[in-house]
């Protein structure tokens, strides 16, 4: 008992030492050189508490030495407040807020980037308008890169053209807001590292710039949601950016992405859906949603996940107008097909 006591306590101290490294490594007021120096001395802090505890087995005296040194870690970070106001890469310059208007929805500064490569692109913003009652669809696009388990979700709505079709497409994307020429991080996003955006874009934008420019792998799903719903979720994301405009939120690998805020909003309009691992996992988001009946009924997973990738057809309509159209040919639940 005594030794698991120990054990215990050990990994309390290194799991301390360890988060308050990282905390100074990616929020530290400083230059790298700073930051990293503000880290190794955190580090060594904690191995002084460590070998007080096994060196000469003292237990009330290491934790307290551990807290005190904790304490004034936490309030800095607590204070820590993400910026409405900043350096912002031009991707993510501006938030899809919107605005309802009877059937009308407005949405100001919807993407729409002509992209040369993965660094650059014709910059290009606009307002839309958007008739409610010609919404007639929503997709959502899974973009992988190689990581098991890792992906982005977009999530798109589609709008009839007047002509038995539909036509009008517009995608939004919850992503980190970075400044210009940050790199993202996933450990830097458990770290307060990034503003939360929501973006609203151009399916050539946002589903070209990953299939096209990034050579990512982009799977397309038509999901199965009724009218009143697909509606609230398209208002409901409209007023999570018009919030996030008002008041910025930080962004967070597990607890505020792509995944889990839609989920959020899904659960004020879907009730009774469940927590699972697959919401944190967003590469196997689809077999969520397919499990609670979203996806195109009597196809299986393995058959959606094959037809409906768009990788080859969206490389060959780079520049074709009619890109949303030639992309879903084949796509399971789209007519025509």
């Amino acid at each position: 008992m005594s030794l698991l006591i120990d054990i215990t306590l050990g990994l309390v101290l290194v799991a301390c030492s360890l988060w308050g490294a990282l905390a100074l490594l990616y929020r530290f007021p400083a230059g790298l050189t700073r930051r990293r120096l503000a880290a190794l001395g955190w580090l060594l802090l904690g191995g002084l508490w460590l070998g007080w505890q096994w060196q000469q087995g003292a237990r009330l005296g290491p934790l307290l030495g551990m807290a005190a040194s904790q304490l004034p870690l936490l309030c800095w970070w607590r204070r820590l407040a993400p910026a409405s106001d900043g350096d912002w890469a031009d991707d993510v310059r501006f938030l899809a807020t919107g605005s309802l208007h009877g059937q009308r929805l407005t949405l100001d500064h919807v993407r729409g980037f002509d992209w040369r490569n993965r660094d650059e692109a014709s910059v290009a913003w606009g307002r839309r308008e958007y008739d409610l009652q010609r919404l007639a669809s929503l997709d959502l696009f899974v973009s992988t890169w190689g990581r098991p388990g890792i992906a982005h979700v977009l999530l798109s709505f589609g709008f009839e053209d007047g002509q038995g079709g539909v036509g009008d497409f517009v995608a939004f994307s919850v992503e980190v807001r970075r400044r210009h020429h940050e790199p993202f991080s996933e450990i830097g996003g458990f770290f307060k590292q990034y503003e939360l955006a929501i973006v609203a874009a151009d399916e050539r934008d946002a589903v070209l710039l990953r299939s096209n420019v990034r050579r990512e792998s982009v799977t397309l799903y038509r999901v199965l949601l009724g009218e009143r719903e697909r509606r609230e979720l398209l208002l409901a994301l409209v007023e999570q950016a018009n919030e996030l405009e008002r008041t910025p939120r930080f962004y967070h690998t597990i607890t505020a992405n792509c995944t889990t805020l839609v989920y959020a909003l899904m659960r004020r309009i879907v009730e009774g859906l469940p927590l699972d691992h697959r919401l944190l996992l967003t590469g196997f988001l689809p077999g969520y949603v397919h499990d609670r009946g979203g996806l195109v009924p009597g196809v299986s997973l393995s058959e959606l996940r094959r037809r409906g990738d768009i990788t080859g057809r969206a490389l060959a309509a780079h520049d074709d107008p009619d890109f949303s159209r030639r992309i879903r040919v084949g796509v399971p639940g789209w007519t025509g097909n």
